[in-house]
């Protein structure tokens, strides 16, 4: 457990017993703890046990606000909401029906994970409809004596917001400012099929960036403290990165070779910005397959052949 703010508490899920990996955020509410992205249901463990240093059980737990719904960000929603009848989960409005009935969502995971879903994400239980919150952006969220701004953050999911507490300047993110770990700090994109889109996600920088947070909450992970220059950062990334996929596609071969291509430029592109011996770590984090699927959907149906 580490702090980002006095009244925000970092718990790291420890995702696959890796530390610095998966973070939810613990914030206190005059209604009861809230929680910004509870993780898979695999880190429910590690989740218990960050509540139970400051004294919380999930029974007491008042919402969940998701930032998307990407299983290693809201995949045990279900299971919480089951063990804690009272609990509310905030999402956007795309990914509501998702969240109530996660069959598709499952299918379509599976595509990517195979025979890992259980080992990596554990249980994905339904939520009932009824204690969904339904998001667009625009919304003021008011629990207890907080109140946090919605804003609609689309690039990386379709599904995505974010959520900004103004009393504090902290913004929580979710995946729209990417992928950031020591020891250097450098700011990685994530883009998994199937809604990666770049104007969107450099529209969704502008939006964050407009209202001048002191601090990002990461979900991978941790507190950012230079908001614009992380922003700014990942921008460059994300362009860098989608020419690299698009130049991919004239590659001789097949999408194997290409998305091995791909792969090859990023460890380029990563060369000077982290040390040798992350660079693996990084992209391993990052996906590599699933962010060149990603980014080749994105180029096709933009008609890159």
């Amino acid at each position: 457990m580490s702090r980002v703010d006095a009244i925000c508490a970092l718990i790291d899920l420890k995702h696959m017993g890796r530390p610095d990996s998966v973070a939810a955020y613990l914030l206190e509410t005059r209604n009861g703890p809230v929680i910004v992205d509870p993780g898979p249901a695999s880190t429910i463990p590690a989740l218990r046990a960050g509540l139970a240093e400051h004294g919380y059980e999930i029974a007491e737990l008042a919402a969940l606000l998701l930032t998307h719904i990407h299983l290693d960000h809201a995949g045990g929603s279900g299971t919480l909401a089951r063990e804690n009848p009272e609990l509310l989960v905030y999402v956007h409005q795309v990914g509501a029906p998702h969240v109530a009935d996660p069959s598709k969502l499952l299918r379509s995971a599976t595509q990517l994970y195979g025979d890992r879903m259980e080992q990596l994400w554990g249980e994905v239980a339904p939520v009932p409809s009824e204690r969904i919150r339904e998001l667009s952006g625009g919304e003021v969220v008011a629990l207890g004596d907080r109140e946090f701004e919605v804003a609609y953050t689309p690039g990386h999911a379709s599904h995505h917001v974010s959520y900004f507490e103004r009393a504090t300047g902290i913004a929580f993110v979710g995946d729209t400012a990417g992928l950031r770990g020591p020891p250097h700090f450098s700011v990685l994109p994530v883009t998994p099929p199937p809604d990666f889109n770049l104007e969107a996600w450099l529209g969704s920088l502008r939006t964050i960036a407009a209202w001048q947070p002191g601090r990002l909450a990461l979900t991978h992970f941790g507190a950012s403290p230079d908001p614009q220059h992380h922003l700014e950062d990942l921008g460059a990334g994300l362009v860098a990165w989608a020419e690299h996929a698009r130049d991919s596609l004239a590659v001789p071969g097949t999408d194997a070779e290409k998305q091995r291509w791909f792969g090859e430029r990023l460890e380029r592109w990563l060369d000077g910005r982290v040390a040798p011996e992350q660079a693996r770590k990084f992209l391993d984090g990052a996906g590599v397959e699933a962010c060149w699927q990603g980014l080749s959907r994105y180029w096709r149906k933009l008609g890159v052949p």
